[in-house]
């Protein structure tokens, strides 16, 4: 049986909405504040200290790049879409930006909470995502190092010797495999360059 998710407690926190004054805004600002939520409106852009905010509603209606204090896709918070026109141009803008939940515009009396739910969940399993992609993407580029040191020590000998030897190294100096095979692809560059220096 899966873990359920814990439903956060969102009192306390600080949610600004990107949005022109509009009954929209109002009724945003109604529900947060019923939530515990404290509401901070803003147009036509965001301040810098936006990017202390806990959540952001923006218009996709109006909204344009400029009005962020970061690039597209790299929202420090969930950000939650506020659609009226489902024109293709203006949904595509909005999944530029990676919202992380909608609400359908014009907003009534509910659907504030579920969204600032779901967008706290989406920006958390995106964020999490982008944590393992950066360690796999690293682990990929230590065994690229780890077989560059292995073909530099592996002059006149085999590869699981040479292995071996790096291994050796790494215990030798207290420090890990990965780190040993730095050290050795810096030393075999620095040999190069020396060679390099000799024949000019």
């Amino acid at each position: 049986m899966s873990k359920m998710a814990r439903i956060p407690n969102l009192g306390g926190a600080r949610a600004f909405v990107l949005h022109r004054p509009h009954p929209t805004v109002q009724a945003i600002t109604r529900q947060l504040s019923a939530i515990g939520l404290e509401a901070i409106g803003f147009w036509p852009e965001l301040p810098a200290e936006a990017l202390a905010a806990d959540f952001v509603f923006f218009d996709v209606d109006l909204g344009f790049d400029e009005q962020f204090p970061w690039k597209p896709g790299e929202a420090p918070m969930p950000l939650i879409a506020l659609i009226g026109s489902e024109a293709p141009g203006r949904v595509e803008w909005a999944l530029s930006h990676k919202a992380d939940a909608q609400l359908l515009k014009p907003v009534g009396n509910a659907g504030v909470y579920s969204a600032l739910l779901i967008a706290r969940q989406s920006f958390e399993a995106r964020k999490l995502l982008a944590g393992e992609i950066a360690s796999l993407r690293q682990r990929v580029a230590e065994r690229q190092t780890i077989v560059r040191a292995v073909e530099a020590l592996s002059k006149g000998v085999e590869d699981g010797r040479a292995y071996a030897q790096l291994r050796s190294l790494a215990m030798g100096w207290q420090i890990s495999v990965e780190e040993a095979a730095r050290r050795i692809v810096a030393m075999t560059q620095e040999e190069g360059d020396d060679d390099q220096s000799d024949r000019a």
